[in-house]
Formats: C-alpha cells, structure tokens, sequence
C-alpha cells in the first residue's frame, strides 16, 4: 500500500488567502516585531 503524505505542499492557496497573507503584519519573532507570533 502507498500512502501518499504531500498533498498539502500541493495545495494551492485560495485568492482569500492570498489576499490574507499579502496584507498581514510581519516581523522577526526573536526581537518580538512579529504580532502573530
């Protein structure tokens, strides 16, 4: 039997979650810039 286990690497985002990412707020976690962190 073969399982297959990379589905999610060939999952394509969604627009809405395209939209989500381009406007999220971003940082570097160790200087704690990053808000979602």
């Amino acid at each position: 039997m073969r399982i297959e286990l990379r589905s999610d690497t060939f999952t394509k985002p969604t627009p809405e979650m395209l939209e989500a990412m381009f406007h999220a707020e971003v940082g570097d976690d160790v200087f704690r810039e990053d808000p979602s962190v």
